[in-house]
């Protein structure tokens, strides 16, 4: 299971150097293949080509004519490609994402259970401060998780 923040870079030709706790998990448990993609052009989501497999696997319980099918093919194949680990732990994050995601310089590698999300990291922190100046989850934030994650008696 990724967790955790990993501050790196991506360097000038694209590869993304995997921070060494995710890769020795990587390599314990997943192997070099990747499918690199994004739901919203604003995130890099790296995914070990098993985890992708499994969303893949749930696609073909929907009809191929469902709209909701059809739109998360588009939009994942649009910003996808496979990707395969090099020797040195680099990946190569697909040019249309980086541009599209300012995925380049300084990133954040997010570990997020199946999958690790890049981010650039000044975006993305000031994504979490808002207005204010520290990084946290609000008491509406925490309502909302505890709401979707507790049990219901």
């Amino acid at each position: 299971m990724f967790r955790g923040n990993h501050p790196t870079r991506v360097d000038e030709k694209g590869r993304l150097k995997l921070p060494a706790d995710f890769k020795r998990e990587v390599d314990e448990k997943y192997g070099a293949q990747f499918y690199i993609t994004s739901l919203d052009g604003k995130r890099a989501k790296v995914y070990p080509l098993r985890s992708w497999e499994a969303i893949e696997a749930s696609l073909e319980k929907l009809s191929p004519m469902d709209p909701v099918r059809k739109k998360f093919l588009d939009v994942t194949n649009y910003y996808g490609q496979m990707a395969e680990m090099d020797a040195q732990g680099r990946l190569l994050i697909p040019q249309l994402l980086r541009e599209s995601a300012s995925v380049k310089g300084e990133v954040n590698v997010l570990g997020s259970q199946d999958h690790l999300e890049v981010v650039n990291a000044a975006l993305f922190e000031a994504e979490l401060k808002g207005a204010g100046e520290v990084i946290q989850l609000s008491e509406s934030d925490l309502a909302a998780f505890a709401e979707k994650t507790m049990p219901r008696q």
